[in-house]
């Protein structure tokens, strides 16, 4: 399953997640063939672009909980971003805290990982779905690191609103892929000081969900700026958000159309944990199915292989059997310390991808 801008869809592609209206009404079911009039659709949806199937690439199943998972992120999105509206325009809330109480349901008392899926955003939602998602990962990963009741909550809160001076923003570094430090500071500027304004929404609740949000903003502008961080008084908490946010940003789709591997996301955390709390990163990792049986990986010595078991002390030194020898390796093994998982496989077909330059250049009279 790959990422693809709707610029770049073709005909006959297959579309490996539904596509709904803003109302809720499917409109695409998985694994249904794009046609002209679809990408028509989907640029006329403002949809940044949508994820597809490789051609060979079976239709992965959806369990009955993954089904619930989507169709209470499309109830819900559309909700919380006409409450995130009203809390922009009025510096008041109405429904939030229903809003907050359904994912603390849903999701703050897991046992069990679940398959985190990114949903398609368009630039009208792109914010609004970040903090959700967001919002979803702080609930798991509270649970994991037994957070209380109350501190999960505001937490929660937190995490609904911590982007929302970003949603007026004409700044594109909102929508990721931007390159340039002062668009990036700019952004992060005018959402720590919007922040500002929560005491006076959220009453006694307001100067926590501030300083989580203030806090957590300032840690990823610090890492994205490579400045330097002074995390001794960041509070677990805030730290639980800098980590979710972060991931969200780098597994989901971005303006520029990128979208990366929960695999990159894992190594960016543990290559940086000066910049995230390891402890954090565990919750996250023991949350989210990420590498398991059956997953096609890249590895560091440039090998392919399939995961064949996990490693729960380490999920990038998983035991896997390599494509090339057929052979099975176990990572976390002292003969292949230097080795481990490096990225999800992009494609299942191993054949060479010529560009179209490329083949013109290829004789074959």
């Amino acid at each position: 399953m790959k990422f693809v801008k709707w610029e770049d869809l073709k005909s006959g592609m297959r579309l490996a997640r539904p596509i709904y209206s803003k109302s809720g009404v499917l409109l695409y079911e998985r694994d249904a063939k794009l046609t002209d009039a679809g990408i028509e659709s989907v640029k006329n949806f403002g949809l940044l672009g949508i994820y597809i199937l490789e051609p060979a690439e079976p239709l992965p199943p959806m369990s009955e909980e993954d089904l619930e998972f989507e169709k209470f992120e499309i109830k819900t999105v559309s909700s919380l971003q006409d409450e995130l509206g009203r809390i922009v325009s009025t510096k008041k809330q109405r429904n939030l805290p229903t809003l907050v109480s359904q994912i603390i349901r849903k999701y703050g008392h897991h046992d069990d990982k679940v398959h985190f899926y990114q949903n398609l955003r368009s630039k009208d939602d792109f914010v609004c779905r970040h903090m959700f998602n967001t919002a979803i990962l702080c609930a798991l990963m509270a649970s994991r690191m037994n957070i209380s009741v109350e501190n999960r909550l505001i937490l929660v809160t937190a995490a609904l609103v911590h982007d929302v001076g970003k949603m007026k923003s004409a700044n594109d570094a909102v929508y990721g892929g931007e390159t340039d430090p002062d668009k990036i500071a700019a952004m992060y500027d005018e959402a720590i000081k919007t922040c500002e304004e929560f005491e006076d929404v959220f009453a006694s609740d307001g100067p926590m969900i501030r300083r989580i949000c203030q806090q957590a903003l300032r840690c990823q502008k610090a890492a994205d700026l490579h400045m330097p961080l002074e995390v001794k008084k960041v509070i677990t908490e805030a730290k639980i958000l800098q980590v979710a946010g972060r991931y969200d940003e780098i597994t989901g789709m971005s303006l520029t159309g990128e979208s990366l591997s929960e695999v990159r996301a894992i190594l960016e955390f543990q290559d940086n944990e000066e910049i995230y709390d390891p402890n954090v990163v565990q919750a996250l990792i023991d949350s989210v199915f990420i590498l398991f049986p059956g997953v096609s990986v890249e590895l560091s010595s440039g090998e392919k292989a399939l995961i064949i078991n996990e490693n729960p002390q380490n999920i990038l030194k998983p035991t896997v059997i390599t494509f090339r020898q057929n052979s099975i390796m176990d990572l976390s093994d002292s003969d292949h310390s230097d080795i481990r998982v490096v990225d999800i496989m992009k494609t299942l077909d191993n054949r060479y991808i010529m560009t179209d330059s490329q083949a013109e250049g290829i004789n074959i009279s």
